[in-house]
């Protein structure tokens, strides 16, 4: 029972609880195996020196960015690397890597991104576009693809021609969007909401755009549905070559497709 207006009660419930789990206590023996397995449970952020070597950053004075990119998914993450990564411009600076019980990463650098594993990349020519960060003049770009289900509107999602971007800013991004915002009640969640939040509360200048998609393998058109971002302000100087662009494109979609045919 509510004891004042507007008091939140949650009502007590059962549902989903095994009475033989409930009563059963933790023996020494599991509670071995959780402190092994809590162990094993690792992020490791690892930065490439000038040198060559790669150490912690936990130790070292983070370095001015003028730019950072996020690229969140398989769809956004080749994008990026179709239209403006090539490893003529770029550099590999750091890496991290998650382990745990469900997914081991192992101490390469050279693989594609994965669901336990991503890439820091610097520009070669301007090293103020990405190093380890400090808030100040920094600029955050947030690329994301999520179902077009998730999509609040009044009409329905089938009618709807997808995929389509929407973008949401933090109060201090001053610069025009590439497509429109995104309407309430819409939301986001997981790693785009929690950058998108961290540079709210720090007043870090950053958007998230966000493509809605009803295809979630990777995709020629959910890609290209991000090509709006390379007329902003901050992809344009960083876009090369499209017709070699598309070449690497091709290649990435014909690498995934072979990597799935292993599982058939």
């Amino acid at each position: 029972m509510a004891t004042f207006f507007g008091e939140v009660v949650v009502a007590p419930s059962r549902a989903g609880v095994d009475e033989e789990e409930e009563a059963r206590e933790e023996t020494p023996e599991d509670r071995e195996i959780r402190r092994e397995l809590e162990k094993k449970r690792e992020i490791d952020v690892l930065w490439t020196l000038k040198s060559g070597a790669s150490t912690e950053s936990s130790t070292d004075e983070p370095f001015v960015c003028s730019k950072f990119i996020v690229a969140i998914g398989h769809n956004a993450a080749a994008f990026l690397s179709s239209f403006i990564l090539d490893s003529v411009c770029w550099e590999v600076v750091g890496v991290v890597k998650l382990w745990n019980e469900w997914c081991r990463t192992s101490n390469t650098t050279n693989v594609l991104p994965t669901d336990s594993f991503c890439l820091f990349y610097r520009l070669i020519s301007d090293p103020t576009v990405f190093g380890r960060m400090r808030r100040e003049d920094l600029q955050v770009t947030i690329l994301s693809t999520c179902p077009v289900a998730d999509y609040k509107t009044q009409e329905s999602t089938l009618t709807l021609a997808s995929p389509f971007l929407k973008a949401l800013r933090t109060k201090e991004f001053q610069e025009q969007v590439c497509c429109p915002l995104l309407e309430q009640p819409n939301i986001v969640r997981d790693l785009p909401a929690a950058v998108l939040s961290y540079c709210q509360v720090w007043q870090i200048p950053a958007v998230l755009y966000q493509c809605y998609t009803d295809i979630i393998k990777l995709d020629t058109v959910t890609i290209e549905a991000f090509k709006p971002l390379l007329s902003s302000k901050t992809l344009k100087s960083l876009v090369k070559d499209v017709s070699e662009s598309t070449k690497i494109l091709k290649k990435l979609l014909t690498t995934n497709e072979t990597h799935n045919n292993i599982y058939i």
